[in-house]
């Protein structure tokens, strides 16, 4: 998990995949962190992307440092705790113009069932689980 982590920090933007029941959606993300052994992301309660996770957890990224790309399955679990959302916010300083901890729109989401697949052009593509 640190790994991945470390990856997507690096990388800096990711590609986000829901669906909306009838379509996928794909959008660029920057938020990823570590809280509580979990690793989590970040956004707004009120946009389109958080109505799709709710209705169907299931998601996917991927990310590309110029050699090794990353496509990441799992399942985003709301973490409501103010915690939670207070730690992504001082880890994205930027980020607390639009949101803050417990203002009801701040919405984290860990990743369980995680499987990550690192792949590149020069070597054989490695999985990582957690």
């Amino acid at each position: 998990m640190q790994e991945i982590y470390e990856f997507l920090k690096k990388c800096g933007t990711y590609y986000l995949a829901t669906s909306d029941g009838d379509q996928c959606r794909v959008r660029p993300f920057g938020t990823i962190d570590c809280y509580d052994g979990r690793l989590t992301i970040q956004t707004g309660r009120r946009k389109d992307v958080a109505a799709q996770i709710f209705a169907n957890p299931k998601i996917e990224l991927c990310a590309f440092d110029g050699e090794t790309w990353l496509r990441l399955t799992a399942v985003a679990e709301e973490d409501p705790r103010v915690e939670a959302q207070q730690h992504m916010l001082d880890s994205y300083p930027d980020l607390k113009g639009m949101y803050q901890a417990g203002d009801g729109n701040t919405c984290v989401f860990a990743l369980k069932s995680g499987k990550a697949v690192f792949a590149s052009f020069t070597a054989a593509p490695r999985t990582v689980e957690f």
